[in-house]
């Protein structure tokens, strides 16, 4: 006769857990965490183009934002919902992460401000699009809507990179160096203007989350 099955001894179980912790990702989900590597290449590579051939716009002035505006305001738009949705995506992925629970979920909440800021597009002010007077400009429904959208997804990058900073040393050091860098260049304006200062804070959020979908692409294989 077949006795019940044995539960797993201690050697066992620790064994099983740990193949599970370092399984390697499946193919989709390598195709997930590719999108964290992608995200910040696309956003910035879209918008320095724009920066760059879009007449009347100037860093020194203006921020990224406001490309939504205007003929051409679509292709900023479309930038910011590509973005939105591949930092979502990944997220998505880092959920299988071990130790990681709502570091995956607020970075999913910054894909979704970047979404909303989309969406909603900023007021035109200072200028651009071109024969926008000068100076702040009034406020609207929308403009309030796409700040809100960006300070969700502030918040919800600076909450992740404090909760996956935790539980694992390679990990933190990515979150805690990107943090410090992030509120370096937010507050202290003589390092550039606010759009200037803005632009190199997406990039080194973005980078952040390059990082942390690479090192998770590299989890090995478990052994034998």
């Amino acid at each position: 006769m077949t006795g019940a099955p044995q539960p797993l001894t201690r050697e066992q179980t620790i064994t099983s857990h740990a193949a599970t912790a370092i399984a390697p990702p499946a193919p989709r989900d390598r195709r997930r965490l590719a999108c964290g590597l992608i995200a910040g290449p696309v956003l910035l590579g879209v918008g320095m183009v724009q920066v760059v051939t879009r007449d009347g716009f100037d860093l020194d002035r203006h921020a990224l934002s406001q490309l939504s505006l205007g003929p051409w305001g679509f292709v900023q738009i479309a930038n910011f919902l590509v973005t939105g949705a591949l930092v979502i995506a990944a997220a998505r992925r880092l959920r299988g992460v071990p130790g990681a629970v709502w570091g995956p979920r607020l970075l999913a909440g910054f894909g979704a401000g970047m979404l909303v800021a989309g969406v909603f597009v900023a007021d035109p002010a200072f200028g651009f699009p071109v024969g926008t007077p000068g100076g702040p400009g009034s406020i609207s429904w929308h403009g309030v809507l796409h700040t809100a959208g960006f300070t969700v997804a502030m918040v919800s990058w600076t909450a992740a990179m404090i909760v996956l900073a935790r539980g694992d040393r390679a990990r933190a050091a990515v979150c805690v160096t990107a943090l410090v860098i992030a509120a370096g260049v937010a507050t202290v304006p003589v390092l550039g203007s606010f759009g200037l200062r803005a632009l190199v804070v997406s990039g080194v959020q973005l980078a952040a989350l390059a990082l942390l979908c690479a090192k998770a692409l590299r989890a090995p294989a478990p052994s034998c």
